[in-house]
């Protein structure tokens, strides 16, 4: 994968696709209107308290986590950068288009939901397929568990998010049982998704962006990059594991 130029590019339009109909699953899981995952309760939180779009807000986020990310030495891709630029960015283009209405009852609400989160499934199958670096959330996660080995990574997800969601809270982020719903089904969803294409995310190779940029330069099919360690199908972006792009 990811060895020619062609194959870089045609990788990186699947990538842009899954990422903009990953941020439609995000945007439904906002509609829903009984809270949200922890990292969009942050961004919500941000654009409430700021008066800013949530994509606006998304990606500023998502920038400062990808210099964490940077100071941790962990791999960025093309794949992680067009994750920070394009879901909040399609979340404010089906705001404005106005797709869905705004729940006002429960019940719709838990509907549009979770149909949000197997979208958010789906797509992130089509973005890891690429081979291109996942999330920066996912990434800040992974460096962080290298750097507490003593501590399994799902306690250190669990205080990151909980952190997350206290800080989207003080903003005045929409928390609610959708975010118990984001926080604690939408890996078991994405399992699920996974499962139904047959995709295994632990046999997909990240390639870093510097190898990428080389073969696009000089089109030396030749070039290789480095194995990324491989992506933890557990972890969504959205929550992201964001994914990602969260």
């Amino acid at each position: 994968m990811n060895t020619t130029r062609k194959s870089i590019l045609t990788n990186a339009l699947l990538a842009t696709v899954g990422l903009f109909f990953f941020g439609f699953g995000v945007y439904l899981t906002i509609q829903a209107n009984i809270g949200v995952g922890p990292w969009d309760a942050l961004s919500l939180g941000l654009s409430k308290t700021f008066g800013i779009k949530y994509g606006t807000a998304s990606i500023t986020v998502s920038f400062i986590i990808l210099f964490i990310d940077i100071m941790l030495r962990e791999q960025i891709g093309i794949g992680m950068v067009l994750d920070a630029l394009l879901v909040g960015k399609a979340v404010d283009f089906f705001n404005y288009i106005n797709l869905v209405p705004l729940q006002q009852k429960l019940i719709p609400g838990l509907i549009i939901m979770i149909a949000g989160m197997f979208i958010m499934g789906f797509t992130q199958y089509l973005y890891m397929k690429a081979g291109l670096s996942c999330g920066p959330r996912d990434s800040l996660l992974v460096g962080l568990s290298r750097r507490m080995k003593t501590v399994p990574i799902g306690v250190i997800s669990i205080c990151m998010l909980a952190v997350v969601t206290f800080i989207g809270w003080l903003l005045g982020g929409p928390i609610g049982i959708g975010t118990l719903i984001c926080a604690f089904l939408a890996g078991p969803i994405m399992q699920l998704d996974f499962k139904l294409v047959r995709f295994d995310a632990t046999q997909i190779k990240h390639q870093d962006i510097i190898t990428s940029l080389k073969i696009l330069i000089t089109g030396d099919n030749k070039v290789t990059a480095e194995p990324a360690e491989p992506a933890d199908e557990s972890l969504p972006e959205s929550e992201n594991v964001s994914p990602p792009a969260l």
